[in-house]
């Protein structure tokens, strides 16, 4: 395929549940970055659980809250896309190693980049799927 060839335009339809797509993994990931930042109580017992210092709660929600705002943004969603995907592989690798299930982590990172194939041209061109 030529990279300078037009990707096909996207139907309302698969644009439309693309945003649905990417939305709620989005507000997922806002919300978990928003408790980071914010600090309630039940935030020390789940990182003592998982074994991670709560001093990196504050770090670890600014990293999450940039890389779903860039993933967001349509013309850096790839990047964020990306950003998010190794993000998601340290939460599987964390809950692994303390023993929890780790499946809701991974339907996030379906729901991120199916999304973003429903909605963006430029990845159906880079990934085409064959009737």
């Amino acid at each position: 395929m030529n990279a300078e060839s037009p990707a096909a335009p996207v139907s309302k339809k698969a644009l439309w549940t693309g945003y649905v797509l990417s939305a709620l993994p989005s507000l997922m990931l806002l919300f978990s970055a928003t408790m980071k930042l914010f600090h309630p109580p039940q935030l020390d017992e789940g990182f003592a659980h998982l074994g991670i210092p709560v001093s990196h709660a504050f770090g670890l929600g600014v990293l999450e809250l940039s890389c779903t705002i860039i993933y967001l943004i349509p013309r850096t969603s790839v990047i964020g896309a990306i950003l998010l995907t190794g993000y998601l592989g340290g939460a599987i690798q964390t809950h692994l190693r303390a023993g929890d299930m780790f499946i809701p982590q991974i339907i996030l990172g379906v729901l991120l980049w199916g999304g973003l194939y429903l909605r963006d041209p430029r990845l159906r061109a880079l990934i085409p799927f064959r009737k």
